[in-house]
């Protein structure tokens, strides 16, 4: 091949050992080069890559330095994670947003947390709680079109994927972003209170100036997973609303602040400054990370 035939793309979806690569308007079919396989390394839906191309085929012989990566889903460079939860059926999980929040943070990934369903009831209480700890809130409802303006401007750029427990609505939302796409949804099930996974693979579809990712089963990280681990160490840096008290704390820089006195974490939380529900769930993650060392 001709060096004429070398471009840059972006890996939009991977399927069976292909790649299906955006690059200069065209979508070409392409194949991994086997020097990938000796570096152990795999190319991932959302990397930038260069490639060999022959007509609408090609060939990936290089994968461009990543912003980061997630191991379930696997995906690469994502830019901005958003968080769904509903106003019911099923109720908000906050630990589980909390969770998601501070695993995008570690993953220098922007969270923005979308309350869905606001048709079935209010979600101002949970709203004001992560308003009050720096992030954008968005509150939108696929039956009504309430926020899906503020939605379709927040999602324009970037790579972003949704997140979310079963059944909070993540395909009815990509759905009015993007009507064509009709992405299948279930609804949910009386008996278990949950709906069931219905994407299969990772994808990313073209909206704005960025893209949208359809992930499969992305709910809610396990911390035990070896590839999502968050160390103790690294965890209080994952709650922007702790940044300007972290170092006033007595015991900087070993204060856990869980329980310590002199805590200015802990001092800010029962001042109402921080909130005493995202700081539950900070203590919550802590126990669950606290015995994880490097080596392991």
């Amino acid at each position: 091949m001709q060096q004429s035939n070398l471009i840059n793309g972006i890996i939009i979806h991977s399927i069976s050992g292909f790649y299906y690569v955006e690059a200069a308007g065209f979508v070409y079919e392409c194949k991994a080069k086997g020097a990938f396989r000796k570096e152990k390394l795999s190319p991932l839906v959302g990397d930038n890559v260069l490639l060999e191309t022959d007509g609408d085929k090609g060939f990936i012989c290089k994968i461009n330095d990543r912003k980061n990566f997630l191991v379930r889903p696997p995906i690469a460079n994502v830019d901005f994670l958003f968080i769904v939860a509903s106003a019911d059926k099923p109720k908000p999980n906050l630990y589980v947003i909390d969770k998601m929040t501070a695993f995008s943070v570690y993953h220098r990934i922007e969270p923005v947390i979308v309350f869905s369903k606001t048709d079935l009831g209010d979600v101002s209480e949970f709203a004001d709680i992560y308003k009050k700890s720096g992030f954008n809130v968005i509150c939108c409802s696929s039956a009504t079109g309430e926020g899906i303006d503020s939605l379709k401007s927040a999602v324009s750029k970037g790579v972003c994927a949704f997140t979310g427990n079963s059944g909070v609505g993540k395909s009815s939302i990509i759905n009015s972003l993007i009507p064509e796409l009709n992405l299948e949804t279930n609804e949910i099930s009386d008996k278990l209170g949950r709906g069931k996974h219905t994407t299969r693979s990772v994808k990313l579809y073209r909206f704005g100036g960025g893209y949208i990712a359809d992930t499969p089963g992305f709910s809610a990280i396990d911390f035990e997973n070896t590839g999502e681990k968050i160390f103790k160490d690294d965890l209080a840096d994952c709650f922007p609303e702790f940044n300007d008290y972290i170092q006033k704390c007595k015991f900087y820089p070993s204060c856990s602040h869980t329980s310590d006195k002199g805590c200015a974490v802990l001092n800010a939380v029962n001042d109402g400054i921080i909130s005493k529900d995202r700081h539950i769930s900070y203590c919550r993650m802590f126990d669950e990370v606290k015995n994880f060392k490097s080596w392991m």
